[in-house]
This record gives structure tokens, C-alpha cells and sequence, in this order.
């Protein structure tokens, strides 16, 4: 028997105490006093990964962008529901940390800049939340890339340079060993409205260029966010790398829209 196995019991008794003063739903199936309910949670680990390449670059998903992982990470990111953070993280953290430990000492991982306004509504990363929760640590090493990673090429024109503050980039730094002790920590850069509203071409259209990074040049480099639909801005990020003188060798998300 395991120790949460052990656990279990005294687990089960404090959520419902909880849920008798913050009543919850499952967001699967609606049953109550769970933020996901046993049966869901089956249903969620039984979902397939999603591998397929990006720029040449083999991208890890940790679910297809579907039925309840869609939900539940539209509820995470408009609706803050941080209680679902862990059965979505566990399994992209895990990806994460494998990616890592296949880089070698001294990868870098750097997270896809999120949208400005996302961000502000949002008051957190889902992706940091995520990757937190599936056991990818803070390291001491993030603070020697933190001024660099993924920053707006717009927005640096615009004066938001490498020592900006925290909205010039996104950058996660991992030293060596960092398949179990990566760090994570972002500035929030953003696209110029929507992606969701503009076609494929449209969508390549407004992100190429868009994008820049720094302190990756000699390194191996992970590329993690949140959902890759047509892969644009994934793809994107891995060419800023590479013009920064990176070697992207993994991407990890979240999800994936299955093509």
C-alpha cells in the first residue's frame, strides 16, 4: 500500500468537511464536493499523449485539446480554478522534467510568452501553475537567464529591453541536474490581438518576427506553453531560439489540437 493509499481516508474526510463551507462541483460530470470527481480523474488518466513535430522539433503534449481536458483547462485559465491545476500538471510536469533530463546539464527551458491581457486577467501562468504542480522546481540557476528568454521583438522596439522588468519576457533557466530541479519564472510578452480570430495564414502572417531570446546561445533549450493548435507560435519560439544561437530539442505542452 502507498502512502497516499494510506492517506486516502483521511484525504476523503477533510474534502468533505471543505465542501461543506466551499461547495464544488465536478467539472466533469457535475457530481459534488469534488473538483473532479474519481471517475473523471480515470477518464483523465486513460487519455492518450499527443506527440507530432513543430519546426522539425518533437513536441510532447501531455493530452489531445479535447472534451474534459478542454474544459478543464478553459476553467483553469478564465475562471482561475487552480483546484484543477494538479491532475493536469502531473502528467505535463512529468514531460517536462523527461525533457529536461534528455537535454543534458545546463538546458535551458523557456515557456512561450502568454498574452499581456491574459496574463493581467488571470493574475497567475497557468503554465508555471502547472508545471509547479507536476513537480518541476524552482532552481537557483533561473536567475542567470530570468533577464533573457522570449520577449516581443515589437515590444523591445518599443523600449521594453532585456532589463525592462518583469512584463520584457518569458524565461525559465535550468542548471545542471535540471531534470529535477528546474526553475520556472516569466515576464508576460503578448501577440497584437486575438490568434483565435485569424486563419492559418493570417495567423503566420502575425507571428513571424515577433519573437526574440537571450542567454540560450551554446544550449540546449525545452519550449513549453499552455495549448499548440497550428503550431505557429510554437514554431516561432524555436526559430528565435536557433537565431539566438539555441538548439531547441524538445517542445512540451499542455495540449494539443490533434491534426
Amino acid at each position: 500500500m502507498t502512502k497516499r493509499d494510506r492517506l486516502r481516508p483521511w484525504l476523503d474526510a477533510a474534502v468533505a468537511v471543505l465542501g461543506l463551507f466551499l461547495p464544488v462541483d465536478c467539472v466533469g460530470c457535475g457530481r459534488p464536493d469534488r473538483a473532479l470527481c474519481a471517475a473523471c480523474r480515470h477518464a483523465l488518466d486513460a487519455m492518450p499523449r499527443r506527440v507530432r513535430l513543430v519546426a522539425g522539433v518533437r513536441l510532447d503534449a501531455a493530452f489531445e485539446y479535447t472534451g474534459l481536458v478542454r474544459t478543464m483547462l478553459l476553467e483553469l485559465k478564465l475562471r482561475g480554478r487552480v483546484d484543477l491545476a494538479r491532475p493536469l500538471g502531473a502528467r505535463f510536469g512529468g514531460l517536462v522534467r523527461a525533457a529536461l533530463a534528455d537535454a543534458g546539464p545546463g538546458a535551458v527551458l523557456l515557456r512561450v510568452p502568454p498574452s499581456r491581457q491574459g496574463a493581467r486577467r488571470r493574475g497567475f501562468d497557468p503554465v508555471v501553475l502547472l508545471a509547479a504542480r507536476g513537480g518541476v522546481r524552482r532552481s537557483r540557476a533561473m536567475s542567470r537567464v530570468r533577464a533573457g528568454g522570449l520577449a516581443r521583438a515589437r515590444e523591445r522596439r518599443r523600449g521594453a529591453g532585456a532589463g525592462a522588468g518583469a512584463g520584457d519576457g518569458v524565461g525559465v533557466g535550468a542548471g545542471a541536474g535540471a531534470g529535477a530541479g528546474a526553475g520556472v519564472g516569466f515576464g508576460a510578452g503578448a501577440l497584437h490581438g486575438g490568434q483565435k480570430e485569424r486563419s492559418a495564414v493570417e495567423r503566420v502572417a502575425a507571428t513571424v518576427g515577433t519573437l526574440s531570446v537571450t542567454g540560450v546561445a551554446g544550449r540546449a533549450v525545452v519550449v513549453v506553453d499552455d495549448v499548440v493548435t497550428t503550431g505557429v507560435t510554437m514554431a516561432e519560439a524555436v526559430r528565435a531560439v536557433r537565431a539566438a544561437g539555441g538548439r531547441v530539442v524538445r517542445c512540451v505542452a499542455v495540449a494539443s489540437v490533434d491534426d
